[in-house]
């Protein structure tokens, strides 16, 4: 009986946890952001209605979730690649039975996931008005 020795490519930690933690990480920040810009741009007080906001308002959160997203699917693609060097199986029919491969998959699923919600959060200041949502 010949045993074969497969090597498995070395992944630092630090790339495998980037690409599990980086998404949920922007994810949070852009919430947390949303906010403190709202707060900021309708902080005014009118006497009567909802106060207009601050013209850059809209471009600030739009720039910010612009890059928030650029890094989670950065994390996305290196959680994908960090899956491919580890797996020989096809993405969909995967099953991660090492402790890195969990977490590499995990990676693609929280980018997947939370890179969405990225965009459902950006999107509504470009729609709505900002004061009139902060309410």
């Amino acid at each position: 009986m010949a045993t074969e020795n497969i090597t498995v490519p070395e992944i630092s930690p630090r790339r495998l946890w980037f690409g599990c933690a980086a998404s949920a990480i922007a994810w949070v920040s852009l919430g947390c952001i949303d906010i403190l810009i709202n707060w900021r741009a309708c902080m005014r007080q009118e006497d009567y209605g909802i106060p207009n906001p601050h013209p850059g308002a809209r471009i600030l959160i739009g720039i910010v979730a612009l890059v928030l997203l650029v890094i989670a699917l950065t994390a996305g693609a290196i959680s994908y690649n960090n899956w491919r060097r580890l797996s020989t199986n096809p993405l969909l029919g995967s099953e991660a039975v090492e402790s890195r491969q969990f977490v590499a998959l995990l990676g693609v699923i929280i980018t997947v996931t939370l890179g969405m919600g990225i965009l459902w959060l950006a999107i509504p200041p470009f729609f709505l008005d900002i004061c009139w949502r902060a309410r």
